[in-house]
C-alpha cells in the first residue's frame, strides 16, 4: 500500500497514529451498524416475501370469486354497484427509524369495523358480498407490503453506502496510516542510530 505524503518527525506520527485510531474506531462502529442493517434487511425481505405470497394466493381466490359473480351479475349492474361506495378510509403516512435510516409507516383507518355495501342485497348474491369482504381484509396486507417494500429499498440504499465507507477505511485509509506509520518510525529509528553512531565516535575521539 502507498503511503501518504508526510514529512518523518514525531509530530507527524503522533497525528498519523491519533488519525489510525479514530479510523480504526470509526470503521468497526459502520461495520456494527452494517451488520444490524443487514440482519434487520433480511428480516423484512423475508416478511415482505411470505406477505407477497399470502396476497398473490388471496388475489388468485379473488378472481375466481369474482369470476362467478360476474358469471352471475350482468357487468352493467356490477360497474353500477361499484360506483358508489360504501366505506370511506383514510390512510395516514409518518416515519419510522430503524438505525439511523428513515423508513416510512402508513396507517390504515376505516371510520367502522364492518364493512358496509353500496347496493341492495335484493339484486346481488353472497358470493359477490364475501368478495368484498376480502377485499375489506386485504387493504390492510396490501398498505403493509407497500410499506415494507419501501423500507427494504431505502436499507438496501444505506447498507451499500455504508458497505462502500466501511471498505475505503478497511482497504485504503488504514492500511495508507499504518504504512505512513512505518515509515515515519522508521526513518526516526535510522535518524536516532545515526546519532547514537556519532556520539560514540566523539565519545571515543574524546578519550584518545
Amino acid at each position: 500500500m502507498e503511503k501518504l505524503n508526510v514529512n518523518p518527525n514525531r509530530m507527524e506520527l503522533a497525528e498519523l497514529k491519533s488519525k489510525l485510531a479514530v479510523a480504526k474506531q470509526g470503521h468497526e462502529l459502520l461495520k456494527g451498524k452494517q451488520d444490524e442493517l443487514v440482519h434487520r434487511f433480511v428480516d423484512m425481505v423475508r416478511e415482505s416475501k411470505d406477505l407477497r405470497a399470502r396476497l398473490t394466493e388471496q388475489f388468485s381466490d379473488l378472481y375466481q370469486q369474482f369470476a362467478l359473480v360476474g358469471a352471475e351479475l350482468s357487468p352493467d349492474f356490477l360497474e353500477e354497484a361499484f360506483l358508489s361506495s360504501g366505506n370511506s378510509a383514510n390512510i395516514t403516512g409518518s416515519e419510522a427509524s430503524i438505525m439511523g435510516v428513515r423508513v416510512p409507516q402508513f396507517d390504515f383507518l376505516l371510520p367502522k369495523d364492518e364493512i358496509s355495501y353500496p347496493y341492495s342485497f335484493s339484486y346481488t348474491n353472497s358470493e359477490l358480498d364475501a368478495s368484498l369482504r376480502k377485499c375489506h381484509r386485504m387493504m390492510q396486507d396490501i398498505i403493509h407490503l407497500a410499506e415494507l417494500e419501501k423500507s427494504c429499498e431505502l436499507l438496501a440504499n444505506e447498507i451499500e453506502k455504508i458497505r462502500r465507507r466501511v471498505n475505503a477505511l478497511e482497504f485504503m485509509t488504514i492500511p495508507q496510516l499504518q504504512e505512513s506509520i512505518r515509515y515515519i518510525q522508521m526513518r526516526l529509528d535510522e535518524n536516532e542510530r545515526g546519532n547514537l553512531v556519532r556520539l560514540i565516535k566523539v565519545k571515543n575521539k574524546i578519550k584518545k
